[in-house]
């Protein structure tokens, strides 16, 4: 029988192993190391007397004592926030500018992941092009922003590289002797910039055949088969096709993508490690 209370610090841990699949991800989101990561996890399996997770090189996965005990570990954490949250006179906030290219269909995931972390902070989260964000972040209107590389921008941490393609529907296909129709986002978007630049130094004659005021309807166009557009793959539903090393079309670099940030602690700076971890693991699959 058990008689000793659980270490909440180390059940924490154990939820976000589970939710990340990784330990390097979830030391990232708890703001701690690898090695810490795994004691924790160690002490708690020891502690009840079972294996939660299986790991080998290639892969964590739950346990058939982990996936039982993984509802349980939720239901506790929730308590305690209830808990903690009877003494809690204010709820912080944390204002937080995502570029549109960034955030795609994965900002529901991204927002749950911050929630999970301190469903007492109060988030508020603005969509916008990187440039926007910027000039919003300078003007001290956003706590941190996540964008591209910006031009003539420096500083920032590094949260990942990702690699863009020119996409199109499947079975589309480009009508010989026409200039390539380009489906962008509005200006000011550098992916936008960066697109045709690429085309015009490559001599390709090319048109905007649609314009739109975000990524999903950017998306939406590439796939009612308008044109081709410059994205990263996991903003496009499964099926669309980069078309870019068959009609020729010059190489999109990796694009990297920045967290700027004024907040260094605290609450708020713990919600931001489990965000950037989760978008880590996002963007790398």
């Amino acid at each position: 029988m058990i008689d000793r209370p659980l270490d909440l610090d180390a059940v924490r841990t154990f939820v976000r192993i589970a939710e990340l699949g990784s330990f390097t991800r979830a030391a990232e989101a708890l703001q701690t190391t690898q090695a810490a990561v795994s004691l924790k996890l160690k002490r708690l399996e020891a502690r009840l007397g079972c294996r939660l997770l299986e790991r080998t090189p290639r892969y964590v996965q739950l346990s058939a004592q982990g996936a039982a005990f993984l509802d349980h570990a939720h239901a506790l954490m929730d308590a305690h926030e209830r808990a903690l949250a009877v003494f809690v006179e204010a709820r912080q906030r944390l204002t937080i500018g995502i570029s549109d290219h960034v955030a795609g269909p994965d900002l529901p995931a991204l927002i749950a992941r911050m929630n999970a972390q301190d469903p007492q902070l109060l988030i508020e989260i603005r969509i916008a092009s990187s440039g926007d964000l910027l000039q919003a972040f300078d003007r001290r209107e956003l706590d941190t922003v996540i964008v591209r590389q910006h031009l003539g921008r420096r500083g920032g941490t590094l949260l990942a590289e990702e690699q863009f393609g020119w996409f199109a529907a499947p079975g589309w296909q480009h009508r010989a002797g026409e200039p390539l129709p380009l489906a962008t986002l509005a200006e000011p978007c550098g992916v936008r910039a960066m697109a045709g630049q690429l085309l015009d130094a490559a001599g390709q004659p090319w048109k905007e055949i649609f314009c739109g005021g975000g990524v999903a309807a950017v998306t939406a166009a590439v796939m009612a088969g308008l044109g081709v557009a410059a994205l990263a793959p996991r903003m496009l539903p499964f099926g669309a096709v980069d078309v870019g090393p068959r009609l020729g079309l010059p190489a999109l670099p990796r694009l990297p993508v920045l967290l700027h940030s004024r907040v260094k602690s605290g609450r708020p700076h713990q919600a931001l490690g489990a965000l950037a971890a989760a978008f880590r693991s996002a963007v790398r699959g």
